[in-house]
């Protein structure tokens, strides 16, 4: 029997497809058990218009085969099977598929039969761990079987074999162990298991294994009052161990919540119940789709590290094609898991990845919105569960308004929540803006280190007279998250930072500008004796019963300076030093400014002494540090026993 060449390029080619298309050895068993449920397919749909066929569609399975003794593994199914020249037109040219053949020439009416391999080279990959593969086969209607035998790119033979029944045979002698490779794992159960359930777990015939099992035993032996002891051992029974249909295609009916969190915490090892779970089934003309998304209650061990894989787990009627598909969730929505099955995807030749193309941004379009209206829903009709979410993935809602230049603030700007002075609680800002009394113009928020410092802070005195309620934001990013939204509901936010907070009548605002005219040699004297470490010095209109507070002009606040600053320590970091022009804002209705005026007419030097007090006094209010802690008390000591 003459050695037959593969009719493509031969060895480069074979190379190319075993060691460049597919990046996990391991891909080679899904491969092949997708081509074996084509094959059982092919034979299903001619059974429905071909009585001879002899077999119901519970006849049908695949089964897996190891021989650790021989080193062979063997993957058989009861399917169409193929003759000689089918053997050798759809083994002998590399590339060229029967699925795709038999998928072209079936009749209108049938789109629904879904054939998974296109492409013809998936058969190929293993030889990625088989030194010699041979294909025994039998096609339906034929009278005897053929075989197929190939150790690679050196080419092939085929020839006439005696099998008993209709299907095909795959028997990969599998490669000696390397200091590389174990190529033997392929032959453990174990692993075999895994990578059924991982990549083929709903194929939707039943995957048949032999597996091994524990049961315990009565033996000889007695023990002290006479009964048998046990024992345990194994024993092997064949066993289906793909679950067949995915729980995201089944009914409401058929899986409840329940089950639904159950699949949830096996599929993506999480201990507690998501938050929610997100259903969906869609039929267009562009593309169909079925999802089933989860938004978890709490963020993973590793959510916050360079480890942790983004993405959902794409599925190609029923095949996992990739486990993390990034290009189906948007940043902001990372950390929602899940799974996407659709016939549609645009797949190139190994399976292994997706082509950009219009379906797929479809797809991630429709869902970015499914998360939105379920994180909404949940925000309004449980806001205990969505606070408790937000604990964990807030943070991440934030940096997605940021990022981009809020280019998604309006989509996401409804779902934040911060926490009310006035309430005592988290709030959504939709909330703040209802409760707002109808001459408050504008949103008022107040950043800072934490609730106790905020509570404290003097500049927030006149919003709180006027009875209006102050957002407080407490993390590192949150002044950046007001500057970016800007406004929400046509209400601008306004720190209790900003010069002006429009909280004042016009003739009010007259007599604060005649007072600094009236000051202005005081407030630049103060600037001058405290040597570059403000930019001004302002009489405040917003101090109330605090002599002093310190505020910041320009783009960059106190709290943002803070992150710069923490920003620097962390590795990688690319920010340099970035400070706020500092402003120091003095009470005219304090004693201390009366007595600094005092000084300054008659002790320029005590009179720079105060302003140096005083600006250490605003450093501690504001919660910064001080920039010479022993300079700052010997300016106490002097002055507190003056």
């Amino acid at each position: 029997m003459a050695k037959k060449q593969f009719k493509s390029e031969s060895k480069r080619l074979l190379d190319l497809m075993v060691n460049s298309i597919y990046t996990h050895k391991e891909i080679f068993l899904r491969e092949l058990i997708s081509n074996a449920s084509d094959a059982i397919d092919k034979l299903c749909y001619i059974s429905l218009t071909d009585d001879k066929v002899g077999m119901t569609r519970d006849d049908f399975k695949i089964v897996i085969e190891a021989d650790k003794e021989n080193r062979t593994l063997k993957i058989s199914d009861n399917g169409v099977g193929m003759t000689a020249e089918e053997l050798e037109s759809n083994l002998g040219v590399i590339a060229r598929s029967g699925s795709l053949q038999f998928k072209n020439e079936m009749e209108e009416g049938s789109e629904d039969i879904d054939i998974i391999g296109q492409f013809g080279v998936g058969f190929y990959s293993a030889f990625m761990i088989a030194s010699r593969v041979t294909v025994t086969s039998r096609a339906y209607g034929a009278d005897s079987g053929n075989q197929w035998v190939s150790e690679g790119s050196d080419g092939y033979t085929v020839s006439q074999c005696a099998r008993d029944s209709i299907g095909t045979d795959i028997i990969i002698e599998v490669k000696a162990d390397t200091d590389d490779e174990n190529y033997s794992e392929y032959l453990e159960e174990h692993t075999l298991h895994n990578l059924i359930k991982k990549y083929s777990d709903y194929i939707r015939w039943p995957i048949n294994m032999e597996v091994t099992k524990s049961r315990q035993i009565e033996t000889d032996e007695t023990d002290d009052k006479g009964n048998k002891k046990k024992s345990w051992e194994d024993y092997t029974e064949i066993e289906t161990v793909n679950s067949r249909i995915p729980i995201w295609q089944r009914a409401k009916s058929e899986a409840t919540d329940e089950d639904c969190a159950a699949f949830y915490k096996e599929k993506f090892s999480d201990y507690t119940d998501p938050a929610a779970i997100i259903r969906v089934s869609a039929e267009g003309a562009a593309v169909s789709y079925q999802a089933m998304l989860f938004i978890p209650a709490v963020a993973p061990y590793d959510y916050f590290t360079r480890e942790y894989q983004a993405g959902l787990q794409l599925y190609s009627s029923g095949v996992m094609i990739m486990e993390h598909c990034g290009d189906l969730l948007p940043e902001h929505f990372r950390f929602v898991r899940g799974v996407v099955d659709s016939p549609d995807f645009s797949l190139n030749i190994s399976r292994e990845m997706l082509q950009h193309d219009r379906q797929l941004k479809t797809i991630a379009s429709n869902i970015e919105k499914k998360i939105k209206a379920e994180l909404l829903r949940l925000l309004e009709n449980d806001f205990e569960k969505y606070e408790g979410f937000y604990k964990s993935f807030g943070i991440q809602l934030k940096y997605g308004i940021v990022n981009g230049f809020g280019v998604n603030r309006e989509l996401l700007s409804d779902l934040l929540i911060f926490y009310s002075s006035k309430e005592e609680k988290m709030i959504p800002l939709s909330q703040y803006v209802s409760n707002m009394p109808e001459d408050q113009k504008h949103i008022y928020y107040a950043a800072g280190e934490s609730k106790a410092l905020l509570d404290k802070m003097p500049q927030a005195e006149q919003v709180r007279d006027k009875g209006y309620d102050i957002l407080y934001l407490t993390e590192e990013i949150d002044e950046f998250v007001a500057r970016t939204l800007m406004n929400f509901d046509e209400k601008e936010l306004r720190s209790v930072n900003d010069a002006d907070l429009e909280l004042e009548s016009e003739e009010e605002k007259k007599e604060a500008e005649q007072l600094e005219t009236d000051h202005k040699d005081l407030l630049e004297f103060v600037k001058e004796s405290l040597e570059g470490k403000i930019v001004a010095a302002r009489l405040s209109h917003k101090l109330k019963s605090a002599p002093v507070c310190l505020a910041a002009q320009g783009d960059i606040s106190l709290e943002m300076e803070r992150y710069f600053k923490a920003m620097q320590g962390r590795q990688d970091s690319m920010i340099g030093d970035m400070k706020a022009e500092r402003v120091l804002e003095l009470n005219p209705a304090h004693p201390s400014f009366a007595a600094l005026k005092d000084a300054f007419e008659s002790d320029k030097d005590k009179a720079a002494g105060y302003a140096g007090l005083l600006y250490g006094q605003a450093l501690l209010i504001a919660g910064v540090p001080l920039e010479d802690p022993a300079e700052f008390s010997e300016l106490v000591s002097k002055f507190a026993f003056d």
